[in-house]
């Protein structure tokens, strides 16, 4: 069972960073901060510049809250765990695996910046599919 079992997070496309800390139980400034720490963390951000998290944020949020609180993972070994696609000692099989980006003249951070918007494209589309379903 993953980490984002454990808690019900409401039905919707978009979430602010506010709702996403009482969901999570993380502070926002913790939020924020593993936004600059974990490149697939990423929310978009409206006109106003406000954070518009996804509930695929709120479920890699979780697994990094339970890879640092509960394993007890340093940040780069968090990291590492999550770009390997491991996600907790009881990982679903249907967990999206991450998309590999490359090419030339593309840095490795470019490359992890893509993946993640196409790991988020990919998880809209699931969202919309279940709404429509």
């Amino acid at each position: 069972m993953s980490a984002a079992e454990h808690v019900q997070i409401p039905e919707k496309l978009f979430y602010r960073i506010n709702e996403v800390s009482t969901i999570t139980q993380v502070k926002p400034y913790v939020l924020r901060y593993w936004e600059t720490e974990f490149p697939t963390l990423s929310p978009e951000k409206d006109e106003n510049d406000q954070r518009r998290y996804r509930k695929s944020d709120i479920e890699l949020i979780l697994e990094i809250k339970h890879l640092l609180y509960t394993e007890k993972f340093t940040i780069a070994g968090a990291r590492q765990q999550l770009r390997n696609g491991r996600t907790d000692s009881h990982a679903q099989n249907s967990a999206p695996k991450p998309v590999a980006v490359t090419g030339p003249g593309v840095s490795p951070e470019r490359a992890q910046h893509f993946a993640g918007s196409l790991q988020r494209l990919r998880q809209e589309v699931d969202d919309l599919y279940r709404l429509l379903a």
